[in-house]
């Protein structure tokens, strides 16, 4: 397996930046809101209610290059 990982969600991906799931139609990254949304929904699946879930996202785009330094997650530490 590849130890190349999405800069945005920190999946293992083969090449590129983003993995599938992150960009939209065009290939580009998806908008803050977007992803956190369907990071958090995600989370929720996974059993956590939707406070812990929106927190446990905010920390672990922290750890994203593509996030660390937007502002929402910036503000979350």
């Amino acid at each position: 397996m590849s130890e190349h990982k999405c800069q945005s969600c920190g999946m293992p991906i083969e090449t590129g930046t983003y993995c599938a799931h992150c960009v939209d139609e065009n290939g580009q990254l998806q908008d803050f809101d977007t992803r956190f949304a369907r990071m958090v929904h995600w989370q929720m699946n996974k059993g956590s209610p939707k406070e812990q879930a929106e927190q446990e996202t905010l920390e672990h785009m922290a750890t994203m290059p593509a996030w660390k330094d937007h502002p929402r997650v910036r503000s979350a530490r």
